[in-house]
């Protein structure tokens, strides 16, 4: 019987150096990860620094994978259409198909020019505007829901101010860097705004679910019913949203709890509004003084 071969990594310089590569690697990675596990738990400002300047060094790339994404998506078109010059009913075709997907960008650059528009008009609208950014990225974790803006405190953005598009709501500030933020958008667990239903006034709650949809209670009255297509804004109250921005339409008639569907999907969205908040923090207290002797 012929003995095995000898697959040890000692037989091979380049085996060796790819073994050691890798462990190398391994502890870095390692060592990364327990660094950061320690400063999230006993120095939570730190820990956010440090996802900050993680944001500040990730946003240009997403932002480049994207727009590089985009061109090679756009490949395969280009060579049927290449492809279709070849003779004259590939080349009809070949028209049709280009004509098509020009109306189709016309259509896309109507809609956005519309969005635009609306965005531009509210913010000459509302006095309250500090910056209009692009929205560059989104989770889709199906427990947490954030976003990250490519603004940060060096345009005035600041922590706690709400965020909207020209159809609604779509959160609010939670972390800030120099040129970045972190959005806690409204579908996100953690995430609850006051409203009141267009109709009647209602005062209700909207708590996000993380899957993309949210949930409404009555804010009064237990058992309340709701109708499909009801519309809930915001109200005002806990002075952070101001009172009359679109929030979510219910799906379903049903009562004391309506599942509903955000009017922002922050997935489907190139630009944001920054508004300050609708009520100004509340003044430090002065120190009281020592009584005299």
């Amino acid at each position: 019987m012929a003995p095995q071969r000898n697959r040890r990594p000692g037989f091979s310089r380049r085996a060796q150096y790819v073994l050691f590569i890798g462990y190398v690697v391994a502890a870095l990675g390692a060592l990364l990860g327990g660094v950061l596990l320690v400063l999230s738990t006993f120095n939570p400002p730190a820990y956010a620094i440090a996802r900050g300047a993680l944001r500040e060094v990730t946003t240009p790339i997403s932002t480049g994978l994207h727009a590089i994404r985009r061109s090679v998506n756009g490949i395969p078109r280009g060579i049927d259409e290449y492809l279709g010059v070849v003779d004259e009913n590939r080349r009809m075709r070949a028209d049709i198909k280009r004509n098509q997907a020009l109306l189709e960008r016309a259509r896309q650059l109507v809609v956005e020019n519309g969005r635009l528009r609306r965005l531009l008009v509210l913010r000459d609208r509302e006095p309250e505007t500090v910056v209009v950014a692009r929205l560059v990225n989104a989770s889709a974790s199906s427990t947490r829901r954030y976003a990250t803006l490519n603004a940060g405190y060096w345009q005035g953005v600041r922590t706690g101010q709400p965020v909207r598009g020209p159809e609604g709501l779509i959160g609010r500030v939670l972390e800030t860097s120099p040129n970045t933020a972190r959005i806690l958008l409204a579908v996100d667990a953690d995430s609850i705004v006051p409203v009141r239903r267009t109709r009647d006034g209602l005062p209700g709650i909207i708590a996000g679910r993380g899957d993309g949809l949210v949930e409404i209670r009555s804010a009064t009255f237990a058992n309340v019913p709701f109708r499909a297509g009801d519309l809930f804004m915001t109200s005002g109250t806990g002075g952070i949203y101001p009172p009359g921005i679109p929030v979510a339409r219910v799906l379903r008639s049903t009562r004391d709890i309506a599942e509903a569907r955000p009017l922002a999907d922050p997935d489907r969205l190139d630009f944001a509004l920054v508004q300050r908040p609708y009520l100004p923090p509340p003044p430090a207290l002065p120190k009281a003084e020592a009584a005299p002797q």
